[in-house]
C-alpha cells in the first residue's frame, strides 16, 4: 500500500468513504432533490473537482506526505462518525456523517499529496464542506432570519416610494393589498447559490482574503434585498397593473430573473474590487521599482 502511487491511495481512501458512508451520501443527495434549501449541494462536488483540476500544482517534490496534520483529520472523522451514531435526530445524524465523510477526504488528500499541495489547493477542498448538509432546526432559523429580513427590506421600499405600509412580523399590508411573507418566499434556495456563486467568483478573480471576505459578506444582505424587491415588485404590479401578477409566472417562477439582479450586483461589486486589486499590486511595483542609475554631475 505504502509503494502505491499518490493518486491509487487517494483513490483506494475515497473509496473506503464511500462504502463507509453511503448512507450519509445518499441520503444528502435524496435531501437535495427532494427540498429546495437543499439543492445547491448538487453542484459542490462538479465546481471543486473542476477547481482542482484547473489549480492542479506541479507535484514535483510536493507529493511528500504528512505524518500529523492528515492523520489527525483521519481520526477526527472518526470520531465524527462515532457522534453521529449517538446523536437521536435522523437529520443530525446526516449531517455527522457527512461531516465524518469530508473530513475523511481532506484527510486523506494530505496524506497521500501532502500539506504543501492541500494549501495551494485550500480553498476547492475546503468548499468540499458545502457538502454538509443544515440540521433542519438550523435550517428553519435561517428561513426565519431570511422571512423577516424580506419583510423588512420590502417595507422600507414601500415606504421610500411613498407607499404606505404596515408591517407586524412577516406580514406586510398596503392599500388594497395584505400578504404574508411564507416560507417559499424568503428564497432561501437562490440565496445559498448566490452565496455559493459569490464564494467561486471570488476565489476565481481576487488574491487578497479581505475583498474575497467582502464580495461573500455581501452576498447575504443581497440576497436579502432581492426578495425584498421581489415582493415590492409583484405587489405593486398586482394592485397596480393586473391581479393575476399575484398568482402569475412572475411570482411562481420569477425568481431567477431577482438572482440575476443580485448576481449583476456581485459582479459589478467585484469588478470593483478587482481594479482596485490591480491598481495597487501595479503601485506597489512601481514604488518597488528600482532606481536607474544616477546622473553624475557635470
Amino acid at each position: 500500500m505504502t509503494r502505491l502511487p499518490p493518486y491509487q491511495k487517494f483513490i483506494f481512501a475515497v473509496a473506503v468513504s464511500l462504502v463507509l458512508g453511503w448512507r450519509s451520501l445518499l441520503d444528502t443527495l435524496a435531501l437535495a432533490l427532494r427540498r429546495d434549501e437543499y439543492t445547491h449541494t448538487l453542484l459542490i462536488i462538479p465546481i471543486s473537482a473542476a477547481l482542482i483540476y484547473t489549480e492542479w500544482p506541479s507535484l514535483r517534490a510536493r507529493s511528500k506526505a504528512n505524518n500529523f496534520v492528515g492523520p489527525v483529520l483521519l481520526i477526527a472523522a472518526v470520531l465524527l462518525v462515532v457522534v453521529g451514531r449517538l446523536t437521536p435526530a435522523s437529520d443530525a445524524q446526516m449531517t455527522w456523517g457527512m461531516l465524518a465523510v469530508v473530513t475523511w477526504w481532506l484527510g486523506s488528500f494530505i496524506v497521500c499529496f501532502g500539506v504543501e499541495t492541500f494549501r495551494l489547493l485550500l480553498f476547492p477542498l475546503c468548499f468540499l464542506f458545502c457538502l454538509v448538509p443544515m440540521p433542519l432546526a438550523t435550517l428553519n432559523t435561517f428561513v426565519a432570519l431570511w422571512q423577516h429580513g424580506s419583510a423588512i427590506s420590502a417595507s422600507w421600499l414601500f415606504s421610500a416610494l411613498g407607499v404606505p405600509v404596515t408591517q407586524n412580523g412577516i406580514m406586510l399590508t398596503i392599500p388594497g393589498l395584505s400578504l404574508e411573507v411564507a416560507q417559499e418566499c424568503s428564497s432561501l434556495r437562490s440565496s445559498l447559490m448566490l452565496l455559493v456563486t459569490s464564494m467561486v467568483l471570488a476565489h476565481l478573480f481576487l488574491r487578497s482574503f479581505w475583498r474575497q471576505a467582502v464580495v461573500v459578506l455581501a452576498a447575504v444582505p443581497l440576497s436579502i434585498a432581492k426578495n425584498g424587491v421581489r415582493i415590492f415588485t409583484i405587489s405593486m404590479l398586482g394592485t397596480r397593473v393586473d391581479p393575476g401578477f399575484l398568482h402569475g409566472n412572475l411570482h411562481q417562477h420569477g425568481g431567477i430573473l431577482f438572482f440575476l439582479l443580485a448576481l449583476f450586483v456581485v459582479l459589478l461589486l467585484l469588478w470593483l474590487l478587482n481594479w482596485n486589486e490591480n491598481r495597487a499590486s501595479e503601485n506597489y511595483r512601481h514604488e518597488r521599482k528600482p532606481l536607474g542609475a544616477r546622473q553624475q554631475p557635470d
